[in-house]
């Protein structure tokens, strides 16, 4: 794997991507490092450049520059500010990139072990730089790389995985009844067996995620999955609500790491402009799975008992994880590279073969803060993030409402089975499927746009989704409302579901696209705070929607939501207006082209911020243009 390149021209060749200062941690003594001046912490509120000058900044947190290569699924979390992230995206000749200089016991070791390897004359000690190993042209090892077949062979399995997460939250809603005569029971304690699975979902990606980062994601996957196959067993045997509700919690976690790591798993394998379709396919899945949960559930339950919603779970699931921990290798680019600097410094003897992860890692406690406490910084000191955080819980708590609706329009109002009652839901499939058909072409009207502002489009170009799909989410509740009547057909109702599946994928995908293109590099932490909020209120809004169509009725409950869901149509129109503003001021958020030419011109002068404390590397001035669509998961 070592370069063919003399030391001296590998090192000016990749120049531009040469490590920056910053920590390190490393098996050989971290202190030595820092004794020998090698690289400089920017925990004070100074960043340091890749040419050693220091600028300082009132806010270091905040996100000076637009990042055009960014890729929110690298470890920028894990990571100090200065790791050289270009070892994870750039394939180089050789195999290697320069990095730091080693300190002396760690030169001396390695220098030895090449001279006795190579017989050659070795550079001297004191100028000895780490070798970080990144991927070579064309690397077999490289998932970018490997066959269209493979790339979609894999896609498909964590698409299908996702899948049958979502299914697993909504099947059980076709036989609440069989529960509560089982156990003797009311109906709020058995819909916790929803609510309890969606908060799972909410606690997990803030364990999952971190994990994925120093683990990789296949061994997150297969652990996860593997968990979730198991408790599924007790829930179908169980002779009390409580063995029920506690293993629903405990699958639900699980079962949020699927959910959490699959788009990074398209990221890891699919190129920007490669991305389209690939991601229109996995949009679909976590919608759709609720959707047809019902239907299979509702006919199910009615031949076998509602045990058997939970039978169909665990066939479903262990196929899955089967695929997934047999059959799909790893993708993470670090932990390949890691794992491939390991085996290089066990052949060579060398110490000198690491990767940022082995350099680089952030101390414990700025992790904690990071993969804890920033989400809910972000959550309640940033408007953005705070209202579209709002309006996705909206959303998402309305799928879940249908799931106590639909049986109270249909099989309280006019006697339907639960397998009748499941048919219902169709439309809202077919309308997920037809947005999801769209989403490739919502893509190229992005690149017209990126073409439009020379390769620097503002964040809010994001809402222009948004702000046309809003509408179809009340239009398909009034419909659903006013149509909910016994004597009328069954129609109504059901084609109601139509433009609210239609609506869904474009709000999701604009809200997650904006918060990236606002928050860049803390865009995981915004993410991390809307995932966390909105399943908190989904879970709640199960437990009570019974209550409301009691009180209100049919048509005005539904009304209700309807009326809910057209005053958060104005948020999308609110930040298309406000949005650069906000951004400006905003303690994270990335303000425009503006501040980062004001940044530009007091980084000439000496007296700037030039790095963003979580943002890993400078911005190329030959960087690719704006990703299309960042592969983010819900």
């Amino acid at each position: 794997m070592a370069s063919s390149l003399p030391p001296e021209e590998e090192s000016g060749r990749f120049e531009n991507i040469v490590h920056a200062n910053t920590s390190i941690s490393h098996p050989y003594s971290a202190h030595h490092h820092q004794q020998h001046g090698l690289r400089h912490s920017t925990s004070s509120g100074s960043t340091a450049t890749a040419n050693g000058t220091h600028h300082h900044t009132n806010n270091p947190e905040k996100e000076l520059r637009r990042d055009p290569a960014l890729d929110i699924t690298l470890p920028y979390r894990t990571l100090s500010a200065g790791a050289n992230m270009d070892e994870y995206q750039t394939e180089v000749p050789g195999g290697e990139i320069p990095g730091p200089i080693e300190p002396p016991e760690i030169a001396r070791v390695a220098t030895a072990a090449s001279r006795s390897r190579t017989n050659r004359p070795q550079p001297p000690e004191s100028e000895r730089r780490y070798k970080l190993v990144a991927f070579e042209p064309n690397d077999p090892e490289n998932p970018k790389n490997w066959s269209k077949a493979m790339k979609w062979y894999c896609t498909l399995v964590v698409s299908i995985t996702c899948f049958v997460v979502a299914f697993a939250s909504s099947v059980i809603t076709a036989d609440i009844i069989g529960v509560e005569k089982s156990f003797g029971v009311s109906e709020e304690v058995v819909l916790l067996s929803v609510s309890l699975f969606v908060i799972g979902f909410g606690v997990g990606p803030l364990v999952f995620a971190p994990l994925s980062e120093i683990y990789g994601r296949r061994i997150v996957y297969a652990t996860t999955l593997l968990v979730a196959v198991v408790f599924i067993i007790p829930c179908a045997v169980s002779k009390n609500i409580g063995t029920l509700l506690v293993c629903r919690f405990i699958d639900g976690i699980a079962f949020s790491a699927p959910m959490t790591l699959v788009g990074g798993t398209l990221a890891d394998l699919w190129k920007n402009e490669e991305r389209g379709v690939p991601m229109a396919t996995f949009s679909a899945a976590p919608f759709i799975g609720p959707a047809i949960g019902p239907l299979v559930g509702g006919y199910l339950s009615d031949a076998k008992g509602w045990r058997w919603l939970y039978w169909i779970q665990l066939i479903l699931a262990g196929a899955v994880w089967f695929m997934i921990t047999f059959t799909v290798p790893e993708t993470y680019a670090p932990t390949i590279l890691k794992k491939r600097a390991a085996k290089l410094r066990k052949s060579t003897g060398e110490p000198d073969h690491v990767t940022e992860q082995e350099l680089d890692t952030r101390p414990l406690t700025e992790r904690l803060r990071i993969f804890l406490f920033r989400p809910l910084q972000l959550l309640f000191g940033e408007l953005i993030v705070f209202l579209l955080s709002l309006y996705m819980s909206v959303l998402y708590g309305l799928l879940y409402m249908f799931f106590v609706a639909y049986p109270i329009i249909y099989q309280k109002g006019k006697g339907y089975s639960a397998g009748k009652t499941g048919l219902m839901f169709i439309p809202v499939a077919v309308g997920v499927l037809l947005s999801a058909a769209c989403s490739p072409f919502v893509n190229k009207h992005y690149l017209t746009l990126v073409h439009k502002y020379n390769g620097k489009p503002p964040a809010e170009t994001r809402l222009i989704p948004m702000m046309l799909s809003c509408w179809f989410i009340p239009i398909g509740l009034f419909i659903f409302a006013w149509t909910s009547y016994t004597d009328l057909s069954w129609a109504g109702p059901a084609m109601g579901g139509f433009p609210v599946g239609f609506g869904f994928i474009f709000l999701y995908n604009s809200a997650n696209n904006y918060l990236v293109d606002s928050y860049q590099h803390q865009a995981a932490s915004a993410l991390a705070a809307k995932t966390c909020i909105r399943s908190f209120w989904g879970a709640g809004v199960v437990l009570f929607t019974s209550q409301m169509y009691d009180r209100l009725g049919d048509q005005w409950a539904s009304s209700l939501l309807a009326f809910i869901s057209l005053a958060c149509c104005a948020i999308p129109f609110l930040f298309w207006i406000y949005g650069a503003r906000i951004r400006k001021h905003s303690k994270y958020a990335y303000g425009g082209d503006d501040e980062e030419e004001v940044d530009n011109s007091k980084t000439n002068a000496g007296s700037s911020s030039d790095t963003d404390p979580e943002k890993g590397r400078l911005p190329c001035a030959n960087a690719p243009a704006p990703t299309l669509q960042q592969p983010v998961s819900d």
